[in-house]
């Protein structure tokens, strides 16, 4: 059988009509399975890729019926086609109403029965190609595309693990780049909603009365350009999970109408009447720090909390240093695989000052480093001397850090914090062996304990 040829299970205890269909579905390039015990078909299916089901519905022991209920409970992809010798308008609203993709009534004509199965062998394709792209995109956003063994990853897994098998709203909260929506997505595929969608908006990213639009969907002629009827990210994500990226930014109209669907999970289309009801899982991220912006009048405090019944607060890089090397052969291979890019080997002394730089843009900027990397090095080896100038000149590095700082600190604190970084630094470059810092830092082993001490820093 080839990729593109499906699989038709035939079933009728009459051999004479499961000769005649055979004959006729193989002439027509289909790969078929006759069987005329219904028991032995469905034992069949236990092992074997079937894409169609055409079925009798008078047998021994079991039933067309019977079949069809067992196949519409363990393999509801697979559409099943039913034929009889006693057709009926009523038997066959009864069989269309359990998921029957079709009714044949015998005798049949051949053309009619090829353009039904061709119809359904289409409609399992595309289950097919949505099952595969739903397997990639599981794969590619579970959790163990989370990369990295630092405390504050391992908190961030525990609380996904934690949180994904319920129906509570999430918040994550994180700096620019720190991987919110790969959480987002991580939540979803490990909840039991992973079968449904998972639509994303970025609220930054539109006016307004776009967004309004955009989330709730418009009715044809509520506005000068609704040509017609659209569905909004709310409609489109029941089932499902929404995620609302750059919650923070919603402007106070949104965030009543946002606080209204989730309390009661119905809503209007814009320019409409009826109201539509929902069932999602909403999920948002904000760089913001929302207590503030509720202390400050920026943001609703009824909705803070609605949307914030577990909070996940992601560690900037530059907090979790150890998990750098981790991260960098992750993108590496990755971005070889992608871009079908030869292998290459990152030299210690590179690695020392990737470990040991702020990272303002945070994991998004270290990908776009290593792919740069990989592109433009001819070598197998990447150096020192490849790495992007804001990396490896420690005047940048330093310039970088101070940028970091809010501008309200006073001296003592913005001293206290530049030390603080200065010391993790060094503990990345010597590979968290205290007394190499401590070298590289130019004090004693037992002052450089201290001040980890004092600084709340992991030493290791």
């Amino acid at each position: 059988m080839t990729n593109d040829q499906a699989h038709i299970l035939l079933i009728d205890d009459e051999k004479n009509y499961l000769l005649v269909l055979e004959l006729l579905l193989l002439d027509a390039g289909y790969a078929v399975t006759a069987l005329s015990d219904p028991e032995a078909a469905l034992a069949f299916l236990d092992e074997s890729e079937v894409d169609v089901i055409i079925t009798d519905m008078k047998m021994p022991r079991l039933s067309g019926k019977d079949v069809l209920a067992h196949i519409k409970r363990d393999y509801p992809h697979i559409p099943v086609l039913i034929m009889t010798a006693f057709g009926s308008i009523e038997g066959a609203v009864d069989v269309m109403k359990m998921g029957a993709f079709d009714y044949i009534t015998k005798p049949f004509a051949n053309d009619e029965l090829l353009l039904s199965v061709q119809n359904a062998s289409e409609l399992a394709k595309v289950h097919r190609r949505y099952r595969l792209l739903h397997e990639s995109l599981e794969e590619r956003y579970g959790l163990h595309q989370i990369i990295g063994k630092s405390k504050g990853i391992r908190n961030v897994l525990a609380l996904v693990d934690k949180a994904a098998p319920t129906k509570s709203n999430v918040l994550i909260s994180g700096e620019s780049g720190t991987g919110k929506e790969l959480v987002a997505r991580a939540i979803h595929f490990a909840s039991p909603r992973k079968s449904g969608p998972f639509i994303s908006v970025n609220c930054m990213a539109l006016n307004p009365g776009v967004l309004e639009s955009e989330l709730f969907g418009h009715e044809k002629g509520s506005f000068t350009g609704a040509v017609a009827m659209r569905r909004g990210r709310f409609e489109l994500a029941s089932g499902g999970t929404l995620f609302l990226d750059e919650i923070g930014e919603l402007s106070h109209d949104m965030q009543i109408k946002l606080l209204r669907v989730l309390q009661e999970r119905r809503f209007e289309r814009v320019g409409g009447s009826e109201e539509i009801e929902v069932d999602i899982r909403v999920v948002t991220a904000t760089n913001k720090d929302l207590q503030q912006e509720v202390e400050k009048g920026n943001f609703r405090e009824d909705l803070y909390y609605r949307l914030n019944v577990v909070h996940m607060q992601l560690p900037p890089l530059r907090e979790r240093r150890e998990d750098i090397p981790l991260l960098l052969a992750h993108f590496m291979e990755k971005i070889a695989e992608e871009g079908h890019l030869p292998r290459k080997s990152i030299v210690p002394e590179a690695l020392d000052y990737l470990s040991g730089y702020e990272w303002p843009g945070n994991i998004r900027q270290l990908e776009n480093v290593v792919e740069r990397c990989m592109v433009m090095v001819s070598g197998e080896s990447i150096t020192v001397a490849d790495l992007p100038p804001e990396v490896k000149d420690d005047e940048a590095q330093l310039k970088n850090a101070l940028d970091m700082l809010p501008v309200e600190l006073n001296l003592a604190d913005t001293l206290d914090k530049l030390e603080a970084a200065l010391i993790r630094r060094a503990l990345a470059r010597a590979d968290f062996v205290q007394v190499k810092a401590a070298d590289l830092l130019g004090i004693s082993k037992s002052l450089l304990q201290y001040k980890l001490r004092k600084y709340s820093i992991t030493g290791h």
